[in-house]
């Protein structure tokens, strides 16, 4: 019985829902054979505009955030955020984590920024999945259910 509670919890771990988007990024990643047919390719389809409406432009720019954003999660922030100091001179997630929160709003703050990653993650998993199939779709191989 305790396996399965277990089970249950670990499904709704970040971690899993980290894989679950690293693993759709890399499935996009691997189907997509030639990114740049994706150039010109508007995001909205009917039916999809829930998963796409955060972000405007074609399939291509979607497909290189994906791909930036599994970067991001397995090489980790500060590593980028240097990249984009270097780049733009903006101010980084590391500089920012020096301004010391209120220790009593801490626990909140993880709670708030949990759920939050939690949604976003499992937005863009949908994003990659959806960015795959209408790939396919493009090129003409595989179904609407793959």
């Amino acid at each position: 019985m305790m396996q399965i509670c277990d089970s249950y919890n670990q499904k709704s771990s970040l971690f899993n829902a980290m894989n679950r988007f690293i693993g759709a990024v890399t499935n996009m990643d691997q189907t997509i054979m030639v990114p740049s047919l994706l150039r010109d390719v508007p995001l909205d389809q009917e039916g999809e505009k829930e998963v796409n409406s955060f972000q405007e432009g074609d399939m291509y720019g979607s497909y290189v955030l994906l791909k930036s954003i599994r970067n991001d999660i397995e090489w980790g922030v500060l590593q980028a955020d240097e990249r984009r100091k270097e780049k733009h001179g903006v101010t980084t997630a590391l500089e920012m984590s020096r301004i010391e929160p209120n220790d009593e709003d801490l626990e909140k703050q993880f709670h708030f920024h949990l759920n939050g990653l939690h949604t976003v993650l499992a937005k863009l998993t949908r994003k990659a999945n959806t960015l795959t199939n209408r790939y396919k779709q493009e090129i003409g191989i595989g179904g609407c259910g793959n």
